[in-house]
């Protein structure tokens, strides 16, 4: 693929990011897009490997040796008929993915993969440009109806898919607007929200409808759904978020990452954020606990919002700065790694546990913790205490939120407290409900969503029709 001797002529080269220092003052994608030229010349290093571990790497299966080598030959439009075919929102995943294709690339036992993201972000946002991206309805209806509970990249991949299968779909969005995390957790530093905006256009013309504002299990039941539709598919997402069981817990200050991130994206988009309390990082010492992506979200938001200090404390070690490739290739590493928001300042800090937060007058004021060994196990006498003003959880999320709609039908669950499905077909313990994305699977990916969504589709579709086209 690409050029023979590509990947031995040229360099990998990425994008770059503009100055931290101009970044931190506007919420606005800093990303610099390379130009085409440059593309097609990162398409050229797609080698020949006879074996693509990068379609193993990504959980969509998209076909990348075929459009690096069509940008290399300068065919966008193919290319991104390519792209499309296994991925409904390249321009989700081209900007918001942590890219395991590349980490499964053949050349990234040098280090050096196939900058695979950048490659994919360029061929749909020229696209889009060129005005390729077209609602594509279609020829026939079924006459069957579907229900979308959740409009996050998991519900709007099953409902894309299955409006272009034929069938009416309406997707219910508890929010204002639809996209889930990506409009609501993601910031629009790291992806601004026009993009899910062209989309939800697309997917009008294509015949989804979209009741925003449609809380289901709390402004309409469940069960009206399963009596009004032919099928009915869960994709809510997994919000029940880990807390943090220690003394001084509830102290004002101390909040949940997803009731942080959710403001400032609706500010940026001017839109209302209802009866709830501001949390603000303006002239405060923040302190995130988590390592993750949301921590890292958290701080690009904190120091956008003018805080005085940002700390990130992780429980787990530090990881190692490269990973042992004969050990780990072509899977995911643990290895170090910095996000442009962690790039920009912050105070990063691991194997530390959070033992108690204290404060004056109900209000957070100081952090303490112990540092852990290589066993997890707190060292004696390594108390130490942060200036915290405002403290971040941001450790993850254990299971989708049964309070509403999963108390009301009771689908069987599994272990960890998911809707059980198995990934044949999707189908819940209740006759005609499905589920897919974070709500079955837990906590994961965008891409991981939009794969389920799409295989739901497809599970969905054959099960109103006995047999189905889509592809898994």
């Amino acid at each position: 693929m690409g050029k023979v001797t590509g990947f031995l002529e040229i360099d990998r080269q990425d994008r770059r990011y503009a100055p931290a220092s101009d970044r931190v003052r506007h919420y606005k994608e800093f990303v610099i897009p390379m130009d085409r030229d440059s593309i097609a010349r990162q398409g050229a290093r797609c080698m020949d490997c006879g074996i693509p571990y990068c379609h193993q790497g990504c959980p969509v299966n998209n076909i990348i040796p075929d459009w690096n080598d069509l940008t290399y030959k300068g065919e966008w439009r193919a290319a991104l008929d390519v792209l499309h075919s296994t991925n409904n929102f390249p321009e989700f995943t081209g900007r918001v993915c942590p890219a395991p294709c590349e980490e499964a690339c053949t050349l990234n036992i040098e280090n050096e993969p196939v900058t695979i993201k950048t490659i994919e972000c360029a061929i749909v946002d020229n696209g889009w440009k060129e005005g390729w991206i077209t609602p594509a309805p279609a020829i026939k209806k079924t006459g069957k109806r579907v229900a979308v509970i959740g409009g996050g990249p998991a519900g709007l991949a099953c409902a894309q898919q299955l409006a272009r299968a034929g069938h009416e779909v309406v997707v219910h969005e508890k929010n204002a607007k639809p996209g889930g995390l990506l409009r609501y957790g993601i910031p629009d530093f790291k992806m601004e929200k026009h993009l899910i905006d062209q989309r939800m256009a697309q997917m009008e013309a294509e015949g989804v409808q979209f009741e925003n504002n449609c809380h289901i299990g709390v402004d309409k039941t469940a069960q009206e759904l399963l009596e009004g539709f032919d099928a009915v598919v869960m994709s809510g997402g997994s919000e029940h978020a880990r807390g943090l069981p220690i003394e001084g817990g509830d102290l004002d200050g101390v909040e949940q990452a997803m009731d942080f991130l959710p403001q400032q994206n609706r500010r940026v988009s001017g839109e209302a954020l209802g009866d709830v309390e501001e949390i603000l990082a303006q002239g405060k010492h923040v302190v995130v606990i988590g390592g993750g992506d949301t921590g890292s979200d958290c701080i690009g938001t904190s120091f956008r919002q003018g805080a005085v200090s940002v700390t990130q404390l992780e429980i787990m070690p530090k990881p190692p700065e490269a990973p042992e490739k004969g050990v780990t290739w072509p899977l995911w590493p643990q290895r170090m790694r910095t996000s442009s928001s962690q790039a920009e300042g912050a105070i990063r800090d691991w194997s530390v546990a959070t033992t108690k937060l204290s404060g004056k007058n109900g209000v957070v004021t100081t952090l303490h913790a112990k540092r852990l060994d290589k066993n997890m196990k707190e060292i004696p006498g390594s108390d130490f205490t942060l200036k915290a003003d405002l403290v971040l959880l941001a450790m993850g999320f254990i299971h989708p939120t049964h309070e509403g709609m999963i108390e009301e039908l009771s689908p069987e669950l599994d272990q960890r407290g998911n809707i059980l499905a198995n990934t044949d077909d999707y189908q819940t313990s209740i006759p005609k409900l499905f589920a897919a994305g974070d709500m079955r699977r837990g906590q994961s990916l965008v891409v991981w969503a939009i794969r389920e969504g799409r295989q739901c589709a497809r599970a969905v579709d054959e099960f109103l029709m006995g047999e189905s086209i889509l592809p898994r």
